[in-house]
């Protein structure tokens, strides 16, 4: 098995370990070709990658410019024009400032999450869990020091019932 193989292999779980961005950007590409709609939460620490692995799922879904982190902003916007002419809206949200969930109501977040078609890649999704409804997707991304002193990430991409219902599979994953 090479070092890029998934450790567990199933349509519902996936593990990998990145060495490299090209590793990320070929990861965020093959998510990009999932039909996934609702909402995906992206845990892990400060600097694990999250926004990186999103800002090239968003290119490779189409989006062409800047991806802006939304730490301050709480969400980013895109209207991301399909090969089909359809547009896909994807919001890539950061709660990690977030005080109290209810301030997701303020400024609409429901919206988001109720538009069709829409996907919804949230950053530190644990701090508003009592407030958002499941999500289809779990990514936890893990920082760690490989043998040779270079820093690689272990992701853990799994569906949650949501996406199990959706009749989803991760097995096509495999960077």
């Amino acid at each position: 098995m090479s070092n890029n193989e998934p450790v567990k292999q199933d349509a519902y779980s996936r593990i990998f370990t990145l060495h490299t961005e090209a590793d990320t950007k070929r990861l965020a590409e093959q998510l990009a070709a999932l039909p996934l709609t609702g909402s995906v939460w992206l845990a892990g620490d400060l600097g694990a990658g999250k926004t990186t692995l999103t800002r090239y799922w968003l290119q490779a879904l189409g989006h062409k410019g800047a991806v802006k982190s939304p730490t301050y902003t709480l969400v980013e916007p895109y209207s991301i024009t399909q090969d089909d002419g359809s547009i896909k809206p994807v919001y890539h949200a950061d709660l990690y400032r977030l005080q109290d969930p209810e301030e997701l109501s303020f400024i609409g977040f429901d919206e988001y999450l109720d538009e069709p078609n829409a996907l919804v890649i949230i950053e530190w999704a644990s701090r508003a869990d009592s407030y958002l409804p499941p999500p289809t997707v779990f990514i936890d991304i893990t920082q760690s020091d490989s043998i040779d002193n270079k820093e690689s990430r272990q992701v853990q991409i799994r569906l949650s019932k949501v996406g199990e219902a959706e009749g989803l599979d991760l097995s096509s994953l495999n960077i």
